[in-house]
């Protein structure tokens, strides 16, 4: 076990490192992404490593990597917002939002929580840290070699939740989908249906939630999710179109109030 566990680092290292395909997506403003974050927010990334292609491919989504705010920026320090993720060759570990400078992003929102059960998913993301990440599977790993395995739909979800499951080991949105369980936030739970008892409303129907197992949530899942709020740093600080310079070739008709 220790020879698959040293061969999967070697293959993580190459995998963490930057893909040469071209980066299509637009970086987010990283000053308005400071002062937007809150902690307990689900950030998402849109990652550039060659890790990254495969599982936006095996999800079918824009989102490679998720990370968990667990501190806002301080003004008077002038410290960065923090996160905790999951890394495929650190761990888990504590970085702040300049480790996702000139990337894509998104920020996902619980809501309704308590400050107490916000603190409480801080509290689980962050007694995590310091935990490898599941290496354990050499043969999951090895497959992100390849940018688009002839994988069959059905089949995506199962192959990233593949791995060895144990407690001292994470993937990133297993890390947050644990954190949130911890505390009872849905996520994408499955629901099925029950008759309510009810002389007064028969054949009334109510939703019963049952939590999903960690190992199948994707960062996509928290983006697609209903219990999230999407938030865009450039739009909760007031976009203005008509401020918008565009030069002279390629401006498109004038915008007007009519």
């Amino acid at each position: 076990m220790g020879a698959l566990s040293a061969i999967g680092r070697v293959i993580a290292k190459f995998l963490s490192k930057p893909s040469r395909t071209p980066y299509a997506n637009a970086p987010s403003d990283e000053a308005a992404l400071a002062r937007i974050i809150k902690p307990g927010d689900v950030l998402l990334v849109d990652g550039r490593q060659r890790i990254s292609s495969a599982i936006k491919y095996l999800t079918q989504s824009t989102w490679s990597h998720a990370a968990l705010c667990i501190a806002a920026a301080d003004t008077r320090t002038g410290a960065l917002p923090q996160f905790v993720e999951a890394d495929a060759v650190d761990g888990v570990r504590q970085i702040s939002s300049d480790a996702f400078a000139g990337l894509h992003i998104r920020i996902c929102r619980p809501v309704g929580l308590t400050e107490a059960d916000i603190a409480g998913i801080i509290a689980f993301a962050t007694s995590r840290i310091g935990d490898e990440y599941d290496l354990a599977n050499v043969i999951d790993l090895a497959r992100y070699l390849f940018p688009t395995p002839p994988v069959p739909a059905a089949w995506r979800r199962r192959m990233i939740a593949l791995g060895s499951g144990e407690p001292t080991k994470a993937i990133c949105s297993t890390l947050i989908a644990m954190a949130f369980q911890s505390v009872h936030y849905p996520i994408l739970p499955e629901v099925t249906q029950e008759l309510i008892d009810d002389p007064d409303c028969r054949g009334c129907l109510r939703d019963i939630l049952h939590i999903r197992h960690h190992s199948l949530f994707t960062p996509r899942d928290f983006d697609v999710s209903p219990y999230f709020k999407i938030i865009k740093p450039s739009l909760e600080q007031g976009f203005d179109p008509y401020r918008l310079r565009w030069s002279a070739d390629t401006a498109p008709p004038a915008i007007t109030n009519a």
